[in-house]
């Protein structure tokens, strides 16, 4: 990691990556951000009026280009992929953006060989794996964004339903960032307390584990009503984003939700989903193997076999 000047290269103009390059300007994370999108004119419109804030913000280049602009790249930040469309099942909204990657991957390691590329397009821990088998970089340098906002949202939630501030709330939500991904309850704690005990206690809630249940639905259902509302989620993914990239580029060793692949754990392996990981400069250097419930373990279980069986059905 070339700490002193990063250079962060974001393939996909769109709503999410032209987001994130407005979020990575502002944090001053950056001495360099590049633009990649298959509709250039985008990529150099979203450039030119991210430009024209450059006196308000930290001293950045900021520049669209071609597959070239990986070249000496600290990160690659991959956005790019199609939205499922309605009626389009999960599967072929995999097959889509899988035959994608099939040809972006190889056109990015084509000018970079030590980069570490975070996947964002969705179904993400899907593609991260994809990007890990087409890459043929080492497990670590690859990595997903995985539920780093959906355990962001799910503190959000917690903090506004028990009126305590989210950085005091230790929750994950780990597995699929998707409709099989579970919170860890039995790892949760508030102020170093077992949430559920301090929700009865503190909070003077009686039913504790039915209220919790209850935010967890609204927490996996946000971003359906976000699409339903707006279009599309970007604000947070952005930021979450932005997250993941200061922990790579401070070498913050941050514990995220990021999807990565999993060896041995409960006896998974072979699979890209999101377990609270060590993430510094060199990417993922370990994942932490928590001690789930014999329910969050089937759950655990459900959700890594369900991606098994997607990638069983993808001609890598």
């Amino acid at each position: 990691m070339k700490s002193l000047k990063p250079k962060i290269v974001i393939v996909g103009a769109g709503n999410v990556g032209s987001t994130f390059a407005f979020s990575l300007m502002i944090s001053g994370l950056a001495r360099e951000i590049v633009l990649i999108d298959k509709n250039d004119s985008l990529a150099k419109g979203e450039c030119m009026d991210l430009n024209h804030g450059i006196s308000f913000a930290h001293p950045t280049k900021i520049y669209a280009a071609g597959f070239e602009g990986c070249k000496d790249a600290d990160i690659v930040v991959i956005t790019a992929g199609t939205n499922q469309k309605p009626g389009q099942s999960r599967t072929d909204l995999v097959q889509a953006n899988v035959a994608i990657f099939k040809d972006l991957i190889p056109e990015v390691t084509k000018h970079t060989t030590d980069a570490i590329l975070l996947v964002v397009t969705n179904p993400v821990d899907i593609l991260t794996y994809v990007t890990l088998k087409i890459s043929g970089f080492p497990s670590n340098r690859v990595i997903g964004s995985g539920t780093v906002l959906d355990t962001a949202r799910l503190k959000y939630m917690i903090s506004e339903y028990y009126k305590v501030d989210a950085s005091n709330i230790h929750a994950y939500i780990v597995g699929e960032h998707g409709d099989t991904e579970l919170p860890v309850w039995s790892n949760a704690t508030i102020g170093g307390m077992d949430i559920e005990t301090y929700c009865s206690v503190y909070a003077r809630k009686t039913n504790a584990r039915i209220e919790l249940a209850e935010i967890f639905e609204k927490v996996k259902n946000a971003a359906y009503q976000i699409i339903q509302a707006k279009g599309a989620t970007n604000y947070s993914i952005g930021l979450a984003l932005v997250k993941i990239t200061r922990a790579i580029v401070r070498n913050e060793n941050s514990i995220l939700p990021v999807s990565t692949l999993i060896t041995d754990f409960y006896g998974i392996s072979d699979v890209c989903l999101s377990i609270p990981a060590l993430v510094n400069s060199t990417g993922v250097e370990q994942y932490v193997k928590l001690n789930l419930s014999d329910q969050e373990e089937k759950l655990f279980k459900h959700s890594a076999n369900t991606l098994k069986n997607l990638i069983k059905a993808i001609n890598l």
